[in-house]
């Protein structure tokens, strides 16, 4: 593990106060970064802060996965006073000199509602974390990556015992709840965080004119929990943002809160569908308006400037997402209901995503008799499925089924990392001759690799 993996340092911004003793580290203060003559000016400098909150605001995702790339980031992590250069030039533009200068982890989190607090005031964002992403922006390949962690996570909080990782937020603010996750992740740095109101979620998809989703079931029942209707038909539709929360939000299903990470993660690639779509910008202001009051970050403005090309990489499909590997509780293991983490889907995710080695050197891809492979059919050959299992045994993979059509069909055959095992899938894909690797954790929960069958999928000669 190197240096700038071990340990978290949640800095503050410049609205935060001072810096803070962290892990047991002590969190410097952030370097000062040069404003070029050209930005100086206040209505500049309002125009950007505007522009970057949006940002923000705009990749918030399901029920506050928000995940402010489309730009935001760290002076710490990059300025011009430090003479440190991106390989891939300026992040911003010719003007500008605010730069990603090395691999940077923020934590986004979506919090849930605290009643009576008032739109704008801190208490906003003293609730439980529903949604927990650890989001790495790379300057070194231009890749965008996160890990979705569900919020049923069993964690030892410093302070507070075991307990759920959502439980963090709510006991000791941002602080604890990176100090917390890194806990988790093997001491990871983070470096900035994001808190996201969940209300910001159903105007932020309004105010896009909706997203396009397949829904893959009929989606119907009162949540008196959540105090929500939840009534959605199945099929690929367009959702507007009352929708697309009882989308985030449903939960009769097996799969509880686990289900709702993958739902989460189909609405994340809707918006950022979205968000790069040209008529989209029109609607900017109304955006920055509805959005920056739900929004608390320790990202200063000279970083969100430095994200917004970073974001804008997410359009050219370099960017990959994962669940932390795991396994629900038994009901006779624990009084609670837990997501329990499995250490090596862990250690094999920060290697392939976040470059950290794993403490156990000897972690690699699992075997291939050891991959639990899942077979989707979404093509229009009926009998495809049943080929592509024979077709895998005779190749030596021993724990190969077939899971329930996908009803959505589709042209391109996708080898979905499930557990976040990229080399598995790499080399599923390459004996294949087909599709592509879909780096999400969209598939089938029971697998390590999900192989959606689409149209391009041909059974290899004999």
């Amino acid at each position: 593990m190197t240096k700038t993996e071990r340990g978290a340092h949640v800095q503050q911004s410049d609205q935060a106060s001072q810096p803070h003793s962290h892990l047991g580290a002590t969190v410097p203060p952030q370097p000062s970064i040069a404003i070029p003559p050209s930005q100086s000016n206040p209505p500049a400098r309002w125009l950007l802060k505007r522009l970057a909150l949006v940002a923000a605001a705009a990749v918030s995702t399901a029920i506050g996965m928000t995940v402010a790339m489309m730009v935001p980031l760290p002076t710490g992590v990059a300025s011009s006073t430090e003479g440190e250069k991106s390989p891939n030039g300026s992040l911003w533009q010719s003007g500008f000199q605010y730069q990603v200068g090395r691999p940077v982890n923020i934590l986004v989190m979506g919090i849930d509602r605290v009643p009576q607090a008032k739109a704008g005031s801190k208490e906003l964002f003293n609730g439980r974390s529903d949604t927990m992403l650890l989001l790495r922006v790379d300057p070194t390949d231009d890749s965008v990556k996160l890990l979705s962690i569900p919020r049923d996570t069993q964690v030892s909080i410093p302070t507070v015992g075991v307990t759920k990782v959502n439980d963090a937020n709510v006991r000791g603010g941002s602080e604890l709840a990176a100090r917390t996750v890194s806990g988790l992740l093997n001491g990871i740095s983070i470096d900035r965080y994001v808190r996201v109101d969940t209300a910001a979620f159903r105007e932020l998809v309004d105010l896009l004119g909706g997203v396009e989703v397949y829904v893959p079931e009929k989606m119907s029942y009162v949540d008196q929990t959540q105090k929500l209707k939840i009534d959605l038909s199945p099929g690929l539709q367009t959702l507007n943002g009352d929708q697309a929360e009882q989308f985030a939000r449903f939960r009769q299903d097996a799969y509880g809160d686990i289900g709702r990470v993958q739902r989460q993660q189909t609405l994340l690639k809707a918006l950022l569908k979205r968000l790069t779509n040209p008529l989209v910008l029109p609607r900017l202001p109304g955006l920055v308006s509805a959005m920056q009051k739900y929004i608390d970050t320790n990202l200063s403005l000279e970083e969100m400037i430095a994200l917004t090309s970073a974001g804008r990489k997410l359009s050219q499909g370099n960017f990959k997402m994962v669940m932390l590997p795991g396994r629900f509780s038994n009901p006779d293991e624990f009084v609670a209901s837990y997501w329990i983490m499995n250490p090596e889907g862990r250690d094999r995710v920060l290697r392939q995503y976040f470059d950290v080695e794993a403490m156990d050197a000897a972690t690699n891809q699992l075997r291939t008799q050891d991959l639990r492979v899942a077979i989707q059919n979404a093509s229009s050959k009926p009998d495809a499925a049943n080929e592509l299992r024979a077709y895998l045994s005779n190749q030596g993979f021993s724990n190969v089924y077939i899971a329930s059509d996908w009803s959505d069909k589709q042209k391109q055959t996708q080898i979905i990392a499930q557990q976040g095992d990229l080399s598995s899938a790499e080399m599923v894909q390459k004996l294949l001759n087909a599709g592509r690797v879909a780096a999400d954790s969209t598939g089938d929960l029971d697998s390590d690799l999900t192989i959606r069958l689409g149209d391009d999928w041909v059974f290899p000669a004999k």
